[in-house]
């Protein structure tokens, strides 16, 4: 039974979820409070705290729905045709990008976010290091020389961040020329 209260109590939960991670994406983690989320989602203030019992739940449910999203595209990704430009798309992805920023700022201001943000990035990262090595194996490119796996996983996640930070402060110079760059490694990569 679709109307029953606890679909509508789903319903509501997913809604303000939904609210809060569109203000976190467009106004900043800032601007997420009680009535805002529930403005946004038409819910009734109290709603908010009836869901997530406090605005790091809140938070934590936001982050644990994106960063379980992030997990099923990185293992799409180790099963593509071109599972390291796969990689790198996933890692770049704009709307995913801005959010882990804000999550990042959040994160300086909330231990229960910084400890779930650490934890999720460290299984986030040993599972890419993981697609990484399996590819580089079966190419018979895991030759000594180039970046390891662990600083292949960093490099993407850095680029992917400053790329993100600069395009939210309209800043593209180099932009074009760091994409290039990937490109033909991603390229050489593949033998191509």
């Amino acid at each position: 039974m679709s109307d029953s209260p606890r679909a509508r109590d789903s319903g509501t939960r997913a809604a303000l979820i939904d609210a809060a991670t569109r203000l976190m994406l467009d106004e900043g983690y800032a601007a997420v409070t009680t009535r805002k989320v529930a403005a946004k989602a038409g819910a009734n203030p109290a709603l908010v705290y009836y869901h997530f019992g406090t605005m790091d739940d809140l938070f934590l449910a936001v982050f644990r729905r994106g960063a379980e999203a992030s997990l099923e595209r990185l293992e799409a990704a180790a099963r593509a045709g071109d599972p390291l430009r796969a990689l790198w798309q996933v890692s770049s992805e704009p709307q995913h990008s801005a959010l882990t920023v804000e999550f990042i700022a959040l994160a300086n201001h909330r231990q229960a976010i910084r400890a779930e943000l650490a934890d999720y990035t460290r299984r986030y990262r040993r599972r890419q290091q993981e697609i990484i090595e399996r590819v580089r194996a079966a190419r018979g490119t895991a030759a000594p020389g180039g970046p390891s796996p662990a600083a292949t996983a960093v490099l993407a996640a850095a680029l992917a961040r400053i790329l993100s930070m600069d395009g939210m402060l309209g800043i593209t110079e180099g932009h074009a020329e760091v994409l290039a760059l990937i490109e033909d490694h991603l390229a050489n990569a593949a033998g191509r």
